[in-house]
């Protein structure tokens, strides 16, 4: 099928795609429902649990529990829209595939260079969170909290480098793992909850339900990481929706009771916390239970890497093949392919985040920087969405829905933006280099 440019808008929505009877389509991958909503579980419950209770509790104490069930409510459209997205075009480049039938190569370029350049930061981050839980439990120092950030960077990359099918079967075990030992730590804690700690509910207003909200993007953030392995299910239209909708439910589920009985049980020590689930095994259990929250840590940042690389290196492997970068990251691309030259990339860049995240130490205003980038590709990924989907359809509404709520993820993030905008600038000036030079070639070929 050729590549659409900006669709024309019509009464009824844009033309529908109908494949080409002499062309064959192309084969998908043999990931299915179970092994799916493992990745989406993996993409989007992550590594906050791990910090996110503690930072929201900071930023606005109780009300903390409010930004939880307000972005919960927000990643219904967001996942559906997405969702709908993949399920229609299952193809690796994801994102960047969705913004350019909608609006052509520059958008896809700048969105490409979003995810693959900007959201990549968040991986040290992920590290470094789930290395002070395991030195907490074991002890250590500065330099050993660093040192195992950087090991569980690296077991990941192997477990991507052998295939997404084999990296959704080791997430379906970790993802059961996690939510096993998560309903363990929450039922153990709960009863030592205390309704008195609700009080004050907003001690910072609604501003800072707003920053417990922007830093919770982290959280909810996701949805469009596995948009860009649509094409590895085996049957994408069908697979999709339900791994979204079972995913969603975990996650929104898991959060809202996390943030809930860290507030309960821990009251005010809560925002000072720098490992609140571990305080919340050691209030119920004694510092036995702290090998329990070590456990939690390793598995969780094991199975955001694996949805992440999968995605990341899909991603790398597609802007190859569309002349987003060189040609020769473009070997995998294809269904059911291991894109290996994209992980490779993908490493580099992991890798150079990690020297500035690892020296500074302080995650707060690294996180925000990741969740502006996430932001960004919410908002062009959803205005991709009105251009694709069929107007007046389930996730036409859903697309618009979301369109507002990417805005006001957008405002939250506030002069943040000047990061995307960043890179947005130089993916701009790396389109029209090229440009220049395959205009110098078709001129010298003359």
């Amino acid at each position: 099928m050729t590549e659409r440019g900006p669709s024309t808008t019509r009464a009824h929505g844009p033309e529908p795609e109908l494949p080409d009877p002499r062309v064959p389509a192309p084969p998908h991958g043999r990931l299915g429902v179970a092994g799916g909503t493992a990745l989406y579980i993996a993409a989007v419950l992550g590594t906050g649990i791990l910090v996110l209770p503690s930072l929201a509790a900071e930023a606005a104490g109780p009300g903390a529990i409010i930004a939880v069930a307000a972005l919960a409510l927000i990643s219904v459209p967001l996942a559906s829209t997405f969702a709908a997205l993949a399920r229609r075009h299952p193809d690796a480049g994801g994102v960047a595939t969705f913004a350019r039938r909608a609006f052509g190569p520059d958008a896809a370029r700048i969105i490409g260079y979003w995810f693959f350049f900007g959201t990549p930061i968040g991986a040290p981050i992920a590290a470094l969170m789930t290395a002070r839980y395991v030195v907490a439990v074991t002890g250590g120092d500065a330099a050993s909290t660093n040192f195992i950030a950087v090991a569980l960077m690296v077991v990941p990359i192997a477990v991507t480098a052998l295939g997404i099918r084999f990296a959704a079967s080791v997430q379906l075990v970790l993802s059961g793992a996690l939510i096993a030992v998560l309903v363990f730590v929450l039922a153990v804690a709960a009863p030592h909850g205390q309704p008195a700690h609700l009080q004050p509910l907003l001690p910072h207003g609604w501003s800072g339900v707003g920053l417990a909200m922007s830093l919770y993007i982290w959280a909810f953030a996701g949805w469009e990481a596995v948009a860009g392995i649509g094409g590895e299910f085996r049957n994408p239209r069908r697979d999709i929706p339900r791994a979204t909708a079972l995913a969603l439910v975990i996650v929104s589920v898991s959060y809202l009771a996390i943030q809930t009985v860290t507030v309960l049980v821990l009251g005010d020590q809560a925002a000072s916390s720098a490992v609140p689930l571990l305080d919340l095994v050691v209030v119920a259990t004694g510092p036995g239970g702290a090998v329990v929250v070590a456990v939690i840590a390793a598995i969780v940042v094991t199975g955001v890497f694996n949805a992440y690389l999968a995605a990341f290196s899909k991603l790398g492997a597609a802007m190859g093949r569309d002349g987003d970068l060189p040609a020769w990251f473009g070997r995998g691309v294809e269904n059911g392919a291991v894109a290996r030259r994209g992980l490779l990339l993908s490493t580099v860049v992991m890798a150079a985040y990690s020297v500035i995240v690892l020296t500074s130490g302080d995650l707060q205003p690294f996180i925000l920087i990741q969740t502006s980038f996430a932001a960004a590709v919410y908002g062009l990924g959803v205005a991709s969405a009105l251009r694709l989907l069929p107007t007046r359809s389930l996730g036409w509404w859903m697309a618009l829905l979301s369109c507002v709520l990417a805005a006001g993820l957008l405002l939250l993030a506030g002069w943040h933006l000047l990061f995307p905008a960043g890179v947005a600038v130089v993916a701009l000036a790396v389109g029209a280099l090229s440009g220049a030079a395959r205009r110098r070639s078709a001129r010298r070929a003359l």
